[in-house]
């Protein structure tokens, strides 16, 4: 393959990454506390004997999540919370603390407010939060205090860390190599799940777009697969 067959190549391969993280997009526009993802392509240069000495192409390298909120659904559950404002909760993974804006928990077994996946919801001082099972009359305030009965138990944590070093690990869970700072703007609301902040419209509109790019670029490799049979064949009479 010459250099107009790998320019092609490596353009589709960008663009089928794409539309997985748009695909990936669409799924999600109803997990609770999703947020978007896009790519970011950067140009990358090649050696080669060709005029200017190198070859120009584009490959993503990096994925971008988008910080902006989602909107609030109300559940009337205790133990249902959203954040208002930037900064997210923080469970207890096996893999360690992570980060992530849904807001779905319940009382595990052992009275830790956990997640549907077990990972414990960690209060302002990074330790699960203990609650009773039969416990009732369970209080959020906005600044994450925790009363039941009118009796303070805790306080539910949230937390901040630069957006450049948030590592997406699933759908609705970050890892950060940084120290999480608290997030004292933020605001809880009890009762509330955060919705994906996915526009499908929007994700639809780009899935179309980059499906035509990546027809083009594959009518261009056919055209480029012709010209070089052609050649050969010219070549082959001539010589």
């Amino acid at each position: 393959m010459d250099n107009p067959g790998y320019i092609g190549l490596t353009r589709m391969k960008g663009l089928a990454d794409e539309m997985r993280a748009v695909a990936n997009n669409i799924a999600n526009s109803s997990t609770t506390g999703f947020r978007s993802e896009a790519l970011v392509f950067a140009e990358v240069l090649a050696q080669a004997p060709v005029d200017g000495g190198a070859l120009a192409m584009a490959a993503p390298r990096a994925h971008v999540t988008d910080p902006s909120p989602g909107g609030f659904t109300a559940t009337g559950g205790s133990f249902d919370l959203a954040i208002e404002g930037e900064g997210y909760f923080q469970v207890l993974t096996p893999q360690g603390p992570r980060l992530t804006r849904a807001g779905a928990f319940l009382i595990g077994p052992d009275g830790a407010v956990q997640n549907a996946q077990g990972a414990a919801l960690l209060d302002a001082g990074g330790g699960p939060i203990l609650i009773a099972p039969d416990a009732r009359n369970v209080l959020i305030a906005e600044d994450g205090a925790i009363s039941v009965n009118g009796q303070p138990v805790g306080q539910v944590g949230v937390f901040d860390a630069p957006p450049e070093s948030l590592l997406r690990e699933d759908g609705v869970t970050f890892r950060t190599d940084a120290a999480p700072d608290p997030a004292p703007e933020a605001r809880i609301k009890q009762g509330f799940l955060e919705d994906s902040n996915v526009s499908p419209v929007e994700q639809m509109a780009r899935m179309i777009e980059v499906q035509r790019a990546y027809e083009l670029g594959q009518s261009f490799l056919d055209m480029e697969d012709e010209r070089l049979r052609e050649a050969v064949r010219t070549i082959g009479r001539t010589g």
